[in-house]
């Protein structure tokens, strides 16, 4: 991993203008492989569309494999991706090393809207896979899926698939509905301020699933795992979470946790002698790997109360934007 606030800036919320006619979308992009549509790559799409733009502006994603890497530049809000789903839109591309350049997928500006779509970084999936049949792979290298910068980004049904650093999940308030999230090493991390809901979260290999990048007591970041299920390839292990800064924060509440899940549960990193600034939480967890007798001793125990702050409504929605989103 790299820094995590090597990017220019976190940018400001913008409201976007519902469309005309009773519907939130102003107007509709089409893109399709074959030529059937208005582009034939994502990446046409978003550059058709005006800066500073403040009207939701669909591209509808056609079904098919997108050989591309997608950036939707910060002075891009208001846009709403939508793919076919279940695996029929995806986007994929095997740059790897650099965190900076490396992503399939960046998301800069907020208000920011992806439905159904799949976003891969083949890179180390493929080195991981050759594992697996038996021969000795040369190690795994950051090659990142996607990377999440603006404030009020929201997925939903979409697909997160690597293996090192597969989601950058950077800055602002994020919300991940029914996603498939897959990697082995620190393969959800950043310093956003995130509610994952209903999500897979499938290791691959020994690992780390987070390293949230919480940094000063007073910031408002951190991950929320809720009635997520956590699973792995047979043999696998990995910590629910490593601290990537000094007051790193992870919740999963009403999360089932499978046996990949390490016994110990959570790792001090390089802060080992102040866990006390690190907030780590498990409540009400379920499954084989919810077990936790031989939990780190400085894992936290939360009141109703203080559990309440990290609802969906608490934590990211304080203002109501998730209603106001053309779904």
């Amino acid at each position: 991993m790299t820094r995590i606030y090597d990017h220019e800036y976190c940018p400001k919320a913008v409201n976007c203008i519902p469309g005309t006619g009773g519907s939130k979308v102003a107007r509709t992009i089409v893109v399709d492989p074959s030529g059937k549509g208005n582009f034939k790559t994502i990446q046409g799409a978003i550059d058709s569309i005006p800066k500073n733009n403040n009207n939701w502006i669909k591209v509808q994603v056609n079904a098919g494999i997108y050989i591309e890497q997608v950036n939707i530049p910060i002075e891009k809000p208001c846009i709403f991706l939508e793919g076919n789903g279940g695996g029929q839109t995806t986007v994929t591309y095997n740059a790897h090393q650099d965190t900076a350049d490396s992503a399939t997928f960046t998301s800069s500006p907020s208000n920011i809207v992806v439905k159904g779509i799949t976003f891969e970084n083949s890179f180390n999936r493929r080195l991981i896979q050759k594992t697996y049949n038996g021969i000795k792979s040369p190690g795994v290298l950051p090659a990142l899926s996607a990377r999440i910068y603006g404030d009020k980004s929201a997925f939903y049904d979409c697909a997160f698939l690597g293996v090192q650093d597969t989601l950058w999940d950077a800055n602002g308030r994020h919300h991940f509905s029914n996603c498939y999230i897959e990697g082995s090493v620190d393969f959800i991390y950043g310093a956003g301020q995130s509610f994952y809901e209903g999500c897979i979260i499938n290791v691959t290999s020994e690992g780390f699933i987070t390293a949230q990048g919480k940094e000063f007591h007073n910031d408002t970041n951190g991950f929320v795992f809720s009635h997520c299920y956590v699973t792995g390839v047979k043999g696998a292990k990995a910590y629910l979470g490593r601290a990537y800064r000094g007051y790193s924060t992870v919740i999963y509440n009403d999360a089932y946790l499978s046996e990949v899940v390490q016994p110990e549960g959570w790792f001090a990193w390089d802060y080992m002698g102040h866990e006390g600034n690190i907030t780590y939480v498990e409540a009400n967890c379920k499954g084989p790997g919810a077990n936790t007798l031989n939990r780190v001793k400085w894992e936290k125990k939360l009141t109703r109360q203080q559990l309440n702050r990290f609802s969906k409504s608490s934590f990211i929605d304080q203002d109501g934007w998730l209603a106001k989103l053309p779904l």
